[in-house]
C-alpha cells in the first residue's frame, strides 16, 4: 500500500502547476509542515536584504527615505498584500505587530459606531489568546463589555447591543475555516462591524475582503506570506470607513503633515491613518522581497492545491496509522478547512520531538495536538506521503 501511495504522490507532483515555485525557497531535505507558524525563506531574500543594509543604509543613509522608497513602503507593500486578500489598493497599510493592529481595529470599530447603546464587543471564544487579551483591554478602554462567543453560536448571540465582532478566519488550533461571507453578513444585519484576523488564511486561500464587505481586518506576514520571523503585520480599513476611522494610536506617521511637527494631531487621508511610528525598514523590506514569490501565482490555484494536499495527507494517515492512535480535529468538509491538519494524539510532545528528529517538521499545541501546515508554494505530495509514513513509524514505536 505504501508503494501505491508513493506512486500516486509522484504522479500528483508531476501534474502540479505550482511545483515550480518550490525552487524559489531555501529548503533542505526535511519535510517542512510548519509554514502556518513560520514560512520558509525565499531564496533571493538574503541578497535583497544585504543590499538594503550595505547600499541603502550603508551608503545612501538617510537619503534612502526618499531615494529608496522607505517612506512609502507601508502603503506600497500593503497594496501587494491587498491583491492576495481580495482588496483594492489603498486600504491596507503594513506596520506594527498583529496584536497592535488588533487593538487599533477593535477600538477603531467601536469608535466608528459611536453609539452608547452598543455596549458589547464579541470575540471568538476559541481565538488565539492574544486576540482575546487585546479585545478585552480594548473593551475596557472604550467602556464596553467583552462577550466571548463560539463562532457557531454567533447568529443567536449578536444583537442591537453589539458594537463590533472580532473573529479568526481560520482557527489556529484546529484549522477550522469559518464562513467569512455569511458571518460578516450576519454581523451587518445586526448593525455591528466585522473585524477579521487573517493570520491563518492570507496566502493560503481566497479571502474576498472587498467582495464580502468586511469592515476592518488584520493579519501577520510571517506564516503563509513568508515574510520572516516577526515581520510586520498589516491592517485593512475599508475605504468607506477611512474618513471616520479614529485610530487609538495616532502617531507622527499617520499625521497629514508628519514633518510639520505640530502639537495638534490631524489624521492623514486613507489607510495611512493606520500608521503610527517610524516603519521597521529592515524587516519590512525583507517582507517586500518575499512577496515576489507570489508574482504570477493564482490564490485560487493555491487553494485548490491546499485542499488536495490536506485530502491526501488524511488519506495517507488513515492508511498508515493504526486506527485509534490519532483523532483529526480539522473538519473534513472543504468549506470548513483551512490549510492545516490538527491531530489529537496521546503523548503528543514526544511524538512531535521524534518527528522533528526524523526530518518531519510540524508543531505542537499542548497538551495533545499535532499541527501540520501545508504551504502549497513549497510543499509537495511526496512530502505529504513521507510525513504520514514517518508518523506511523513513530507511533508504532510508542
Amino acid at each position: 500500500m505504501s508503494e501505491h501511495l508513493a506512486q500516486r504522490a509522484a504522479a500528483l507532483d508531476a501534474a502540479d502547476e505550482l511545483a515550480g515555485a518550490r525552487k524559489l525557497f531555501a529548503l533542505d531535505d526535511a519535510v517542512y509542515l510548519d509554514g502556518n507558524s513560520l514560512g520558509a525563506l525565499p531564496a533571493h531574500v538574503p541578497d535583497r536584504v544585504a543590499d538594503v543594509v550595505r547600499r541603502q543604509w550603508g551608503e545612501l543613509r538617510i537619503r534612502s527615505w526618499d531615494e529608496s522608497g522607505w517612506w512609502t513602503a507601508p502603503e506600497r507593500i500593503g497594496d501587494r498584500i491587498a491583491s492576495l486578500v481580495g482588496a483594492a489598493p489603498g486600504q491596507i497599510v503594513v506596520g506594527d505587530s498583529t496584536s497592535v493592529n488588533v487593538f487599533k481595529a477593535v477600538v477603531g470599530a467601536v469608535r466608528l459606531q459611536d453609539d452608547p447603546a452598543r455596549t458589547d464587543v464579541l470575540v471568538d471564544a476559541t481565538t488565539f489568546p492574544t486576540d482575546g487579551y487585546i479585545a478585552e483591554s480594548a473593551a475596557r478602554m472604550t467602556g464596553r463589555r467583552i462577550v466571548p462567543v463560539d463562532p457557531a453560536d454567533l447568529v443567536s448571540v449578536i444583537g442591537p447591543s453589539t458594537a463590533a465582532v472580532l473573529l479568526n478566519h481560520v482557527d489556529y488550533r484546529s484549522g477550522r475555516l469559518h464562513d467569512l461571507p455569511a458571518l460578516t453578513a450576519a454581523i451587518h444585519d445586526a448593525g455591528a462591524l466585522a473585524v477579521w484576523d487573517l493570520c491563518h488564511s492570507a496566502g493560503a486561500l481566497p479571502v474576498g475582503l472587498d467582495e464580502h464587505g468586511v469592515d476592518l481586518a488584520v493579519g501577520c506576514t510571517y506564516k503563509y506570506l513568508n515574510g520572516g520571523p516577526g515581520s510586520p503585520a498589516y491592517i485593512y480599513v475599508a475605504e468607506r470607513h477611512q474618513a471616520a476611522f479614529d485610530s487609538p494610536l495616532p502617531g507622527w506617521n499617520s499625521h497629514t503633515d508628519p514633518f510639520a511637527m505640530t502639537p495638534g494631531f490631524e489624521p492623514a487621508d486613507g489607510a495611512v491613518r493606520g500608521r503610527v511610528g517610524t516603519p521597521d525598514i529592515l524587516s519590512m523590506l525583507a517582507l517586500e522581497a518575499s512577496l515576489d514569490v507570489w508574482d504570477g501565482v493564482s490564490v485560487d490555484a493555491v487553494r485548490a492545491k491546499s485542499l488536495a494536499l490536506t485530502d491526501f495527507f488524511l488519506e495517507c494517515v488513515e492508511t498508515y496509522v493504526p486506527q485509534g492512535r490519532v483523532t483529526c480535529l480539522t473538519p473534513g468538509k472543504h468549506a470548513e478547512r483551512g490549510s492545516q491538519i490538527a491531530l489529537r494524539c496521546e503523548d503528543a510532545p514526544r511524538v512531535m520531538r521524534e518527528l522533528i528528529t526524523r526530518g518531519v517538521i510540524g508543531d505542537l499545541r499542548r497538551p495533545d495536538v499535532l499541527r501540520f501546515g501545508f504551504t502549497p508554494l513549497y510543499v509537495g505530495f511526496a512530502d505529504v506521503e513521507r510525513a504520514a509514513r514517518v508518523l506511523s513509524e513513530v507511533l508504532a514505536e510508542a
